[in-house]
C-alpha cells in the first residue's frame, strides 16, 4: 500500500474533492503539521504531528511494516518546494502517491489576474538571497518569492531599495492565499526604513516589472556628479547593461573634464556617461556616438529627462562618423563594436595634442588589444583595475554584492 501525500489549501477540507476526502477518512495513520491535523479534528486514525523529520521517517517506516494506511498531509503542491522532495529522498517513488492541491503561487497569480507561465520562481525560505538578487538584477518580468520569518516581505522591500535597480517593480504581498481571509496588497509605497505591520506568516511576494515606469526626476535633488543608476532608462532586455555609478565617477576623474571642450562618447549605450559629462561640463559640447537605434532612443530620453541639452547624438558606426566630427579634447570609449584599432587610429589623427582619452574594458583580450595599440603608437597611458562591491543589509547582517570588474585605460598622445 502506497503512502498517500495529499496537498491541502488554506481553506482546509472545504477545498478537497469527495475522492480526496475519502482517502483521508480511510487513513489509519494521518501525518501532518498542527494546522493540517486541525482540519480533521474528528479523524479516528492515529495522528502523527510533524516535528523532527528524521525520527518521523523511522516512525512512518514502522507503520509501513504494520501495513497501516498512511496519509501524509502537506501544503498546496507537495512537489513544489514542499515535503515531497524530502519524502522521495527517503522512500522509493513506487511507495508514494501524490495528490496535489493548488499551489500558493498559482492562487496568487490568479488573484492578481496575471498569466504566470513565464514567471521565475524563487524560494528564499531557509535559503540564500543570491538567486533572488540575480533575477532582480537580470530584470525578470515576474518573480514569485516564497518567504520565511527572516527572509520576509520586509527584507525583500529593503533589498529592492538597496539594489538601486535600473527598472521598477510592483511589489505585491499575498497573505493567506486561498483562505477566506486572503489579502493581496501593493506595498510599493513603503520606503526603506518603513516597516510592515502584522503580516501573516503564510505569505508569498510577487514582483511584477513595470514597463517604462521610472521615478520622476527632480533636478533640485540631483548631485553634480554620481547619478543613481535607477534614474536612467535602460535596455528592457538587458537592464544591467550600463556603466555603473561608481565607474562613471572614476571615468570622469580620469578624463579631467573642463569647460568649453569638444568631447566624444564613443559607443554611448544608454547615454549615462554623456549625461554625466553634459551636466558637469555644461559649457562643453558632447557628441554621443551610437549605432544601435534602440540605444539612440534611450540617449534621447535620458538627456531629456535630466535636462541635458549640450549632447548631440550621432547615429551610426563610429568608424564611419568620427572623421566628420570636430577635433576632440576628450574621448571616452565605452564600446568599440570590434573596431578598437580603427577607432583609435581616427582618434590619433583628430584629437588635440593636449587631449586625453579613457577606455572602459571588461575583458583581458580587449585590454591587451588597446594596450598593444597604445604601445605601438607611443601614447602615454595608465590602467585602473576596478573591483567594486556594494553593501547589502540582509536581516541583521551586512554582505557585499560585487559589480563586474572593469579596466579603465586613461591615455594621452605623447608630446
Amino acid at each position: 500500500m502506497t503512502i498517500k501525500v495529499i496537498g491541502i489549501g488554506l481553506n482546509g477540507s472545504e477545498g478537497l474533492s469527495p475522492h480526496i476526502l475519502s482517502l483521508i477518512q480511510s487513513a489509519t495513520v494521518l501525518v501532518g503539521g498542527d494546522r493540517h491535523l486541525n482540519y480533521f479534528p474528528d479523524h479516528q486514525g492515529i495522528k502523527v504531528k510533524i516535528q523532527n523529520l528524521n525520527s518521523l521517517i523511522s516512525k512512518i517506516k514502522e507503520y509501513q511494516i504494520k501495513q497501516e494506511n498512511i496519509v501524509f498531509l502537506a501544503t498546496g503542491d507537495p512537489l513544489f518546494f514542499g515535503i515531497g522532495r524530502f519524502l522521495l529522498e527517503n522512500f522509493a517513488p513506487s511507495e508514494l502517491s501524490f495528490y496535489p492541491h493548488l499551489s500558493s503561487v498559482q492562487i496568487a497569480f490568479n488573484a492578481l489576474k496575471i498569466p504566470w507561465q513565464d514567471a521565475k520562481l524563487v524560494s528564499i525560505h531557509g535559503r540564500d538571497l543570491e538567486p533572488l538578487i540575480k533575477e532582480m538584477k537580470n530584470g525578470a518580468g515576474k518573480i514569485a518569492i516564497l518567504t520565511d520569518m527572516e527572509n520576509s516581505p520586509q527584507a525583500i522591500i529593503n533589498l529592492y531599495h538597496q539594489l538601486s535597480l535600473p527598472h521598477h517593480y510592483q511589489i505585491w504581498l499575498c497573505e493567506n492565499v486561498g483562505a477566506k481571509n486572503q489579502k493581496i496588497s501593493l506595498i510599493n509605497d513603503l520606503h526603506e526604513g518603513d516597516t510592515l505591520e502584522r503580516v501573516s506568516s503564510l505569505n508569498i511576494v510577487i514582483l511584477l516589472k513595470d514597463k517604462d515606469i521610472y521615478k520622476q526626476i527632480k533636478s533640485q535633488d540631483l548631485p553634480l556628479i554620481g547619478l543613481d543608476d535607477h534614474l536612467f532608462l535602460g535596455f528592457p532586455d538587458r537592464p544591467g547593461l550600463m556603466t555603473k555609478k561608481e565607474i562613471r565617477q572614476l571615468i570622469l576623474g580620469e578624463l579631467g573634464l573642463q569647460q568649453n571642450q569638444i568631447i566624444w562618447d564613443v559607443g554611448a549605450g544608454t547615454g549615462s556617461i554623456s549625461v554625466e559629462m553634459g551636466r558637469f561640463a555644461h559649457h562643453s559640447k558632447i557628441y554621443a556616438i551610437e549605432k544601435s537605434a534602440i540605444a539612440v532612443n534611450l540617449i534621447e530620453k535620458n538627456c531629456r529627462n535630466f535636462g541635458v541639452y549640450n549632447v548631440k547624438i550621432i547615429s551610426g558606426s563610429a568608424t564611419k562618423v568620427l572623421e566628420k566630427l570636430p577635433h576632440p579634447d576628450r574621448v571616452f570609449i565605452g564600446g568599440s563594436g570590434g573596431e578598437m584599432d580603427e577607432i583609435l587610429n581616427i582618434i590619433d589623427k583628430k584629437i588635440n595634442r593636449r587631449g586625453k582619452i579613457a577606455i572602459a574594458l571588461a575583458t583581458l583580450e580587449n585590454l591587451t588589444q588597446a594596450q598593444s595599440w597604445l604601445n605601438k603608437h607611443g601614447w602615454d597611458y595608465k590602467i585602473l583595475h576596478t573591483q567594486i562591491s556594494r553593501s547589502l543589509s540582509i536581516a541583521n547582517m551586512t554582505r557585499f554584492n560585487p559589480l563586474n570588474p572593469v579596466y579603465i585605460v586613461s591615455a594621452n598622445p605623447s608630446t
